[in-house]
C-alpha cells in the first residue's frame, strides 16, 4: 500500500483487518480530504461494497417473513412488472440474475422516488431471467431500494442505518450523506491510461474490453454531493476501512443476534449462482447478496486473492475497494483507495496481490 501512494500510483488508501469480533489494525497512507496526511478515519467511496448493507437489510426482512427470495418482485412492487418483468424473482434480482444489468436509473431525477418507480416500471429485459448470470451494477439494487421501502415504511437508507449501522455503532459507515457532512470524504482521482491493445491480447486474449457503465468519468461522479447523497444503493456508500471491517465481522459472529441464523448462514455461505460471468469467464459463485470465494480453487478471479478458504465471502467494488471475510481464519479484511485507475489490468493485479496477503495472515509464520 505504502509502494503504491510513495510512486504515485494512488493518491491515498486505507486498510483494515478484523479479527475476534473487532477490528485489530489499520492502516493510511497518501494524502487526505483535507490535503494533510491520510488517517484510518477518512472515509472512502466503497462503490459496490455497498451492496453488503442491501444484502443484510434484506436478509432480515426474510428472518422475519416479509419477503422470500422465491417471491415474484411483482408480489411487493406491483409496477415493475410492466414490459414482461411479472416473472422476475426476488432470488433473481439478488444474483444477478434478473435480465436487466444496464436498465437505466441516473441524474438528475433520481432522488425522487416517485421518478424511480416509474422508470422501473419502463425498463425491458435484456434476456429472459434466470438463463444466464450478468453483472448488474446499479439496476438490480434500485429494484431492492423500492422493496425495502414497501416493506419497512421507509426509505432504504433509513433502513441500513437504524437496521445495521446503529445497532453496531458503525458510524463512519453510511449510504446517503448530506453535503454538510461530507468533508471527510477523500475526493476519487483518475490516473493512468487505458491497456493497450498488445496488453489486452497479452492477458486476456482480446483487443478490447466493455466496461459497461462503470467507467471511470461514471465514477468521479460519485465526487459530487449530491449523488453522495441520494445514497445509490448498489453503489453509492461511504466508509472508513475500520467500519466496514467491523460490518463483516458482524456477519461472521453475528453477536447482537441481528439475522436468523439459517438466514445468514444461506446469504454468506450458500452458492445460489454458478453460470459464468461474462467479465471473468469463471463461474459467478454468487449467494443471496454477496459473492463467495468457491470451492473450484478460483477466488482469485472474484477479488479475494489466492490464499482465503473456500467459505470467504464479500463484496469489492469499483476503482479496486476490497471487502470480504472468512469464517475459516475469522478474518475480515476492508482495502479502500479514493485512485480511479484507468489501467484497469493493474488494478486487478493490485487486487490479487493486496488480497493475496491478507489472506495470510492467520497462517504461522516460517520457521526462522
Amino acid at each position: 500500500m505504502r509502494r503504491d501512494v510513495d510512486d504515485g500510483l494512488l493518491p491515498a488508501c486505507s486498510a483494515a483487518v478484523g479479527f475476534g469480533g473487532e477490528v485489530v489494525w489499520t492502516a493510511a497512507f497518501g494524502t487526505g480530504p483535507d490535503g494533510g496526511p491520510a488517517t484510518p478515519d477518512d472515509r472512502y467511496a466503497i462503490f459496490s461494497c455497498t451492496k453488503a448493507l442491501i444484502a443484510g437489510v434484506m436478509w432480515q426482512l426474510i428472518g422475519e417473513g416479509r419477503v422470500r427470495p422465491e417471491d415474484r418482485v411483482v408480489r411487493h412492487f406491483p409496477e415493475f412488472g410492466a414490459n414482461g418483468k411479472d416473472e422476475i424473482t426476488v432470488e433473481q434480482v439478488m444474483t444477478h440474475t434478473s435480465g436487466f444489468p444496464r436498465a437505466p436509473m441516473g441524474p438528475p431525477e433520481w432522488d425522487d422516488r416517485d421518478w424511480r418507480v416509474a422508470q422501473m416500471a419502463k425498463w425491458r429485459l435484456n434476456w429472459e431471467p434466470g438463463t444466464r448470470f450478468e453483472y448488474h451494477p446499479t439496476s438490480a439494487h434500485w429494484v431492492l431500494a423500492e422493496i425495502i421501502a414497501r416493506l419497512d415504511g421507509r426509505d432504504h437508507r433509513e433502513s441500513v442505518r437504524e437496521r445495521l449501522l446503529r445497532p453496531l455503532g458503525l458510524e463512519r459507515l453510511a449510504l446517503g450523506v448530506e453535503p454538510a457532512d461530507q468533508g471527510d470524504i477523500v475526493p476519487l482521482v483518475a490516473f493512468g491510461e487505458e491497456p493497450s491493445a498488445e496488453e489486452l491480447r497479452a492477458t486476456l486474449g482480446i483487443d478490447s474490453f466493455d466496461r459497461g457503465e462503470v467507467t471511470p468519468d461514471v465514477l468521479l461522479a460519485f465526487n459530487d454531493p449530491g449523488v453522495r447523497a441520494v445514497g445509490v444503493p448498489g453503489g453509492g456508500g461511504v466508509s472508513t476501512a475500520a467500519d466496514l471491517a467491523a460490518y463483516y465481522q458482524a456477519l461472521l459472529g453475528d453477536p447482537l443476534g441481528m439475522w436468523d441464523p439459517e438466514v445468514l448462514a444461506d446469504g454468506t455461505g450458500h452458492v445460489r449462482v454458478t453460470m459464468p460471468d461474462p467479465m471473468v469467464g469463471v463461474a459467478s459463485a454468487r449467494t443471496l447478496g454477496l459473492t463467495s470465494a468457491g470451492n473450484d480453487g478460483l477466488a482469485v478471479f472474484r477479488g479475494m486473492g489466492h490464499n482465503v478458504s473456500h467459505r470467504a465471502f464479500g463484496h469489492n467494488g469499483a476503482a479496486g475497494q476490497i471487502a470480504w471475510a472468512d469464517p475459516e481464519s475469522g478474518i475480515s479484511f476492508v482495502y479502500l483507495t479514493c485512485g480511479v485507475d484507468r489501467h484497469f489490468l493493474r488494478e486487478a493485479r493490485r487486487i490479487v496481490g493486496i488480497s493475496s496477503r491478507a489472506g495470510l495472515l492467520t497462517r504461522p509464520l516460517p520457521e526462522a
